[in-house]
């Protein structure tokens, strides 16, 4: 195959597609596509003007010329910043854009200070006569002091529009833990539990000791009455034997029968308090 043969067929998609991009629609008019740009078209030349740059009042005026042509604010150059600054007045006259007062005064400054350094003068008066671009420069510098920080006021975070405020409410939260219920059946393995753990202590008993189940009661409301919660096992006294046990297992459920106590589990299996009734 021919290096013609092979550059042939590479070329045709090209002109297609340069086909295809010229046919496709720049324009709708009234819902119809436009793929050519009329003959009769004339755009004016002043139709769109956009002014870039917008200026305070004549001071930023005069500083943006002085920095852009990157001079010294003590040499101020006053015969060619006059010329610019009279150009931009010019340009916003013949547009019809409405001057302020302080711009021609300070065309009119410009223009005396031109003037002043443009007459003769002799060495005498040059050592007793203030240079004319002193004012205006001071007020340049004030200008640019005033303007800078300014800038940097603005650059500073500005509430509401940087930041923002935030506010919640705090939600109340009620919670409740309810008493788990204890079967008879954990009731009765803890008596068992409790009667056994009393006879790995049980000793010989020389005088009888005599327990009232009455006083048993009391002792554990005033118990009670200092502690919220009292561990079932805590009310089991280690002297007192077996008998004990069952003294202080039937002063609980006397009171319980009585309403002035409550039993309180966290899990099954999990060690009984006892709660006073509130």
């Amino acid at each position: 195959m021919s290096e013609h043969e092979d550059i042939v067929p590479a070329a045709v998609p090209a002109v297609e597609s340069d086909r295809a991009q010229q046919e496709m629609p720049f324009a709708y008019i009234a819902g119809k596509a436009i793929t050519q740009l009329p003959h009769d078209l004339y755009i004016p030349p002043d139709a769109l003007e956009v002014f870039l740059e917008a200026f305070e009042g004549p001071l930023d005026l005069l500083l943006y010329l002085i920095k852009r042509q990157n001079i010294d604010i003590l040499d101020i150059d006053v015969s060619m910043i006059t010329e610019q600054y009279m150009a931009y007045v010019d340009l916003m006259e013949s547009h019809q854009f409405e001057l302020a007062a302080e711009y021609l005064v300070m065309a009119a400054m410009l223009a005396e200070i031109k003037s002043r350094m443009l007459l003769p003068r002799s060495s005498n008066d040059e050592e007793d006569e203030e240079d004319p671009r002193a004012q205006l420069i001071r007020r340049l510098q004030e200008y640019e002091r005033y303007k800078k920080a300014a800038e940097d006021i603005d650059a500073l975070p500005r509430l509401e529009r940087d930041t923002f405020l935030a506010a919640a409410q705090i939600p109340q939260l009620e919670r409740n833990t309810p008493d788990p219920v204890v079967e008879l059946q954990e009731i009765l393995a803890a008596l068992a539990g409790a009667l056994r753990r009393a006879d790995m202590f049980e000793h010989h008993q020389v005088q009888r000791e005599t327990l009232s189940t009455r006083e048993k009661m009391a002792e554990i409301l005033v118990r009670l009455s200092s502690e919220r919660f009292v561990p079932l096992v805590s009310l089991l006294m280690r002297e007192e034997g077996r008998l004990g046990v069952v003294v202080t297992f039937l002063a609980v459920m006397e009171l319980i029968k009585d309403s002035l106590v409550d039993i309180v589990q966290s899990e099954p299996f999990a060690p009984i308090h006892i709660k006073a009734r509130s």
